[in-house]
């Protein structure tokens, strides 16, 4: 009996050993690839965090002498006859554009993106694909001439103009380019296919029945997409925003052709410190403080998807 007992022990021990090698040798081969990717990402991520504790050089570049003054001038300032600290009037202007046209240009693609993504969720299942095929057309084309194309329609001799002058609508061209309002449609063009399909994914494994259950309660239209829909298909919704937000609060390129330059935003304001500001830190600065707006906007979406995780 005791030798039996001897002999499970011995293959047990066998067994977890090979478990041991087999993990130990599965870590060996990802190494490489791991260690790229650390170097590769965080390598450069470090470097500007490093750059945002320094000086600023006479002509770009940095001084390495350990400074807090480029987190310092992202909110505050000095006064250039007194050189007492106020408020970045200028730098808090442009945060605030940033963020008020990034939540703007979520809601916009969220209330386009949801009937469009219903729409493409409740076609007969052969021709979903086919729809689906339709949202991504715009990705097949490079952003910055998509934003091209859009500028032809909206600018006063633009496309839209022209139809509603020949209709007698209106007078006179009516003078979107280079206006925030110009910015905001652009981005909400160009990133409505980001919000579209993580809804749809959401809103194809909804259960319909649910909705004729309301119905069979007497729930109006409303309350069937207040109390059923919306809280079924939250985890599309959240990731759409997500998608749609992020990248919109550091958007370069429609902000800088729509909105001519003149109506600044995040990315901009960073490629300005790099380039002609020749304030290296400043930019550094900016850009580690978008990298953690970022951040709190994925874990609100990472501990909404825990959420809604466990409830189901």
């Amino acid at each position: 009996m005791a030798g039996a007992v001897d002999g499970t022990g011995v293959a047990v021990g066998r067994l977890a050993g090979a478990e041991r090698d087999r993990v130990r040798g599965n870590w060996m081969l990802v190494a490489p690839a791991l260690t790229l990717l650390v170097i590769g990402a965080s390598g450069p991520l470090l470097i500007v965090a490093l750059y945002s504790f320094l000086k600023p050089g006479a002509y770009g570049n940095v001084v390495w002498e350990f400074s807090g003054q480029a987190w310092l001038n992202i909110f505050l300032q000095r006064d250039i006859f007194d050189d007492t600290l106020k408020l970045a009037d200028a730098h808090l202007t442009i945060f605030w554009r940033s963020i008020k046209l990034s939540l703007a240009t979520t809601l916009i693609t969220f209330l386009i993106g949801f009937p469009t993504a219903w729409f493409i969720a409740t076609r007969p299942r052969q021709t979903r694909a086919a729809w689906l095929f339709l949202i991504t057309i715009p990705f097949w084309t490079n952003l910055l001439i998509r934003t091209f194309a859009l500028m032809e329609v909206i600018r006063n001799e633009g496309i839209m103009n022209s139809v509603l002058m020949w209709l007698g609508v209106i007078g006179e061209p009516i003078r979107l380019i280079y206006t925030d309002t110009a910015v905001l449609i652009g981005m909400s063009y160009v990133y409505l296919p980001l919000m579209v399909l993580p809804l749809y994914a959401a809103i194809e494994r909804f259960d319909m029945r649910l909705v004729e259950a309301g119905y069979d309660l007497y729930a109006g239209r409303l309350q069937v997409l207040r109390r059923i829909i919306l809280p079924m298909v939250k985890p599309g919704i959240i990731a759409g925003s997500i998608l749609v937000f992020i990248p919109s609060l550091g958007a370069y390129v429609t902000p800088r052709v729509l909105g001519g330059g003149k109506n600044m935003m995040i990315g901009n304001f960073i490629e300005l410190q790099f380039g002609a500001g020749r304030n290296w830190p400043l930019g550094a600065a900016l850009s580690m403080l978008l990298l953690i707006i970022v951040m709190g906007a994925l874990l609100i979406y990472v501990r909404a998807a825990m959420r809604d995780g466990e409830r189901s």
